[in-house]
C-alpha cells in the first residue's frame, strides 16, 4: 500500500505539477523578499542606485503625443525605454529559477535515483583471454589475434 503511495508521489508529472503550483507561490515571498531585502542593497551598494528600474533610455519620438488628463499608474511615455525594469524582472527570474532548482528538483532527482537505481544495458564487448583486447561478446574468434574463443 505505502510502496504504490511512493511510487505515485515520486512519479515525475505529480513532482513537476506540486512544483509549478505550490512551491512557486510559497517560493514568490521568499524571493521577493531576497530580492528587496538582499539583493537590492547590494546592488544600491555597488552601483549607486536602489535598484535598475529608475534605468530609462530615451529616445526621440518622431510625432508629438499629449499625455492623458489623469495619467495611468503605468503610463509610458513616448520614446522612453524602461530597460531598468525589464533587468529586475530578469533578477527575479533568476533567482526564483535558482531556488527552484536547487531546493526542489536537485533532492528530487536524488530521490528518484535512490529509489529507481539506472540499470546498467548488457556489456556488448569482452577481454580476449590471450590479447586482453576488446571484442564482440558472441564472437568465436578475436579479431586481433585469432584465438578462438570460448562460447558465451
Amino acid at each position: 500500500m505505502l510502496k504504490g503511495f511512493r511510487d505515485f508521489i515520486l512519479r515525475g508529472n505529480v513532482v513537476d505539477l506540486a512544483v509549478a503550483v505550490i512551491i512557486g507561490a510559497a517560493f514568490a515571498t521568499i524571493t521577493a523578499s531576497l530580492t528587496a531585502d538582499v539583493i537590492t542593497p547590494f546592488i544600491a551598494a555597488v552601483v549607486g542606485a536602489p535598484d535598475f528600474s529608475s534605468l530609462v533610455i530615451h529616445m526621440p519620438s518622431l510625432h508629438a503625443a499629449t499625455p492623458p488628463s489623469p495619467l495611468p499608474a503605468n503610463y509610458i511615455a513616448p520614446g522612453e525605454i524602461h530597460i531598468g525594469k525589464f533587468l529586475n524582472a530578469i533578477i527575479n527570474f533568476l533567482i526564483n529559477a535558482a531556488a527552484l532548482y536547487f531546493l526542489v528538483v536537485m533532492p528530487v532527482q536524488k530521490l528518484m535515483a535512490r529509489f529507481y537505481p539506472a540499470i546498467a544495458p548488457p556489456a556488448t564487448t569482452k577481454p580476449c583471454p590471450e590479447c586482453l583486447s576488446d571484442i564482440p561478446t558472441g564472437a568465436t574468434r578475436c579479431k586481433f589475434c585469432g584465438q578462438p574463443q570460448p562460447a558465451a
